[in-house]
């Protein structure tokens, strides 16, 4: 990699108005101090010392050689930072966030200009910022991150509560576990260590407090007001994230300058992530730093508005994504067309040749999505959807008859049903599928639905049983392609358990096929997108020294055990135990989920994730354990919890929680 040298600043605090202190790294060309540079902040709560410290080198590394002061900083309360982190997105985060961009814009090596910078928490929260328009913002890159924290984030979906919830909950029950490292803090780490495990609570029951779209999940949602940011923001996610959808409403709804690129990708930056091609992503990055931070005239803001990558039919047990790059100028585009298709009893009626001549009715065993990976993927082999003929044994099933042509999907899909439900709740799942002649079913993508959200996720009301209602459901944004002589086949299920908890008691759905239909974006393909210029290879700061001592593991498994009627799904997922060389310090992370239900009752769902983290130098070697169990019956759910650390082999802390919060039309 060529560029600037770079001076690397270990350790620096910040110091806020109250006093407390945030821990920052900084990655500095040499020269900055005589000639002032911009600087990119990225702002997050995953510990820059230890779990992030090699990626964050690679990345920030690269600024810096590329002519940027860059910014590493523990929010409040994680890592090295002092306070307590309580939870996600508070106002005490951004009012930090806002006074650490005021610091580093006044330090002696920046220019006066600030980009953000971030996947996920940090595309989050850089937005978020955004929003509060600080005068010091030039410019934002968001990566797999989300405008709306309720309607499209890992809590909920369409209203459903998404197992998602918990897992996410338990990595950062997990991450919150840790202290600081005595290294850089002193004496003061132990005390440090105390008020997190006293003071951090338990994040998922504040979630599962909040069912519905209220106060609580309006606050710093983006989606409330896209006229606040006043800054160009750069969005970019991958398709096996959970988070592409929020670049498209970025695009249509900010009116600042944007760009949007989506992949093949799941959720990691673009030059790591799977599971399709890579790209110089941060070679992309700092061309928008140099446009609007530096005011270099390199196009940037000459290209389309939004690069998408159209992915070609695969076997679902396939780790490639084959296809080929895309491009609009606007979004919604005027060459995407909506198509809209009746539903017939087992047809998607293409050529409107059929007639609906009966009801069709569907109570989906527990079963059905099972095989349906996680909410967010990170693009690991384990956590992609299965061959869908898995689960459509549990659905109503509606099919095109074989393709005459080659048909190109770009947006949205969404299903329109005119249905009625036996039960004053229910969801309802949907799935679009890429059927190859052999009959393996890839899926596209897919939406929920919680029936009684159906009008609002601020006002739910419950189904009337017997009465005839009309629903829409969206389902995730996707490009693809369908070849000749392939199908599209839709599946509609009750359940789709354990991507989603399922309503309180089992219903029976009754799809009628007077004004249920399907539409879908078609996009004809252009010869103009065979003109695009490439994305470029990855490249990145060097990566720091790092000995491994036992490889990841990961595992993904489904048992049912048909003397015991119970079905179990086990996700084990451990990382690399490793030694950070240049400091030491050795590292380790693992995690198990398990989620089961036993002869198709409700009343049995349990979910349950176990972590262990591990740090250790020499002497010094901490060890945290939290274990998460959440139930349900009609009426309630319930969170037993329990947190347990080590210092050696001694325990110094432990927990317990057992709570119940009722469930409120979930």
């Amino acid at each position: 990699m060529n560029g600037h040298p770079v001076r690397i600043i270990e350790n620096v605090f910040i110091e806020m108005q109250d006093g407390c202190r945030l821990a920052a790294k900084i990655w500095l060309p040499e020269t900055a101090e005589d000639e002032p540079v911009p600087a990119i902040l990225e702002y997050i709560p995953y510990r820059k010392r230890d779990f992030k410290a090699v990626r964050d080198a690679e990345v920030h590394g690269f600024f810096a050689a590329h002519g940027y002061a860059s910014v590493r900083v523990d929010l409040r309360g994680s890592g090295d930072s002092e306070g307590v982190l309580k939870d996600e997105y508070l106002p005490t985060e951004l009012d930090d966030g806002l006074q650490v961009l005021k610091w580093i814009s006044e330090q002696p090596w920046c220019s006066g200009k600030v980009g953000i910078f971030g996947l996920s928490w940090g595309g989050f929260n850089g937005l978020q910022l955004a929003s509060l328009q600080p005068p010091e913002l030039g410019a934002v890159i968001t990566v797999a991150s989300s405008d709306d924290r309720y309607g499209d984030d890992v809590h909920y979906m369409g209203g459903c509560l998404l197992t998602d919830n918990l897992s996410w909950a338990s990595v950062m029950f997990s991450y919150n576990s840790l202290p600081p490292d005595p290294m850089v803090v002193g004496e003061a780490w132990m005390d440090m260590w105390m008020q997190r495990l006293e003071g951090s609570g338990l994040w998922l029951k504040e979630w599962l407090e909040h069912q519905k779209r209220d106060d609580y999940w309006r606050h710093a949602s983006v989606a409330e007001d896209y006229s606040s940011v006043r800054c160009p923001v750069f969005a970019v996610s991958g398709w096996a994230d959970g988070y592409s959808n929020a670049v498209f409403r970025l695009m249509e709804n900010l009116e600042v300058p944007r760009k949007g690129l989506v992949g093949p990708w799941g959720h990691k930056y673009p030059h790591m992530g799977g599971p399709g091609p890579t790209i110089d992503f941060l070679g992309e990055c700092i061309r928008w730093w140099d446009h609007w931070l530096k005011d270099v005239d390199n196009g940037v803001d000459d290209e389309p508005l939004m690069r998408l990558w159209m992915q070609d039919s695969i076997s679902p047990t396939s780790k490639k994504r084959p296809g080929r790059w895309v491009a609009e100028d606007g979004w919604p585009s005027s060459g995407v067309i909506e198509e809209t298709y009746p539903l017939l009893p087992g047809l998607i009626d293409m050529k409107g040749e059929g007639q609906a001549v009966w009801e069709m009715p569907i109570q989906s065993p527990l079963s059905v999505g099972l095989f349906a990976g996680k909410w967010y993927s990170y693009a690991e082999s384990t956590d992609l959807p299965k061959d869908q003929r898995e689960e459509d044994g549990g659905a109503l099933v509606f099919e095109t008859p074989p393709l005459d042509d080659d048909y190109e999907i770009l947006g949205s899909p969404r299903v329109n049903l005119v249905l009625s439900s036996d039960s004053p709740q229910s969801i309802v799942a949907v799935r679009l599928s890429d059927i190859a002649p052999n009959g393996r079913a890839t899926r596209v993508t897919y939406g929920l639905l919680n029936l009684s959200h159906r009008d609002s996720h601020s006002e739910p009301e419950e189904l009337i049983p017997g009465r005839t209602y009309e629903v829409t459901v969206p389902m995730n944004y996707v490009a693809q392609q369908f070849p000749e002589g392939h199908k599209l086949r839709l599946s509609i299920s009750t359940s789709y358990w354990p991507l989603a908890w399922p309503s309180s008691t089992p219903s029976r759905l009754t799809i009628f096929p007077e004004g249920s239909t399907m539409t879908v974006p078609w996009r004809p393909a252009r010869e103009e997108d065979l003109d695009l210029p490439p994305l470029g290879t990855p490249r990145q700061a060097p990566t720091p020294s790092v000995k491994e001592i036992t490889p990841p593991l990961r595992e993904w498994t489904v048992n049912h055990n048909l003397a015991s009627n119970e079905v179990r799904q086990k996700i084990v997922n451990n990382d690399a135990r490793q030694i950070l060389e240049e400091i030491n310090l050795e590292m380790a992370n693992e995690s198990t989920e398990i989620y089961t239900y036993v002869n198709n009752r409700y009343d049995t769902l349990r979910a349950e994730v176990r972590t262990h983290r591990h740090l250790g130098r020499g002497d010094w070697r901490v060890d945290t354990h939290t274990h998460t169990i959440l139930t349900s019956d009609e009426s309630h759910f319930r969170i037993q919890a329990w947190l347990d650390a080590y210092l050696g082999d001694s325990r110094v802390f432990c927990r317990s929680w057992d709570e119940r919060i009722p469930r409120d039309m979930i």
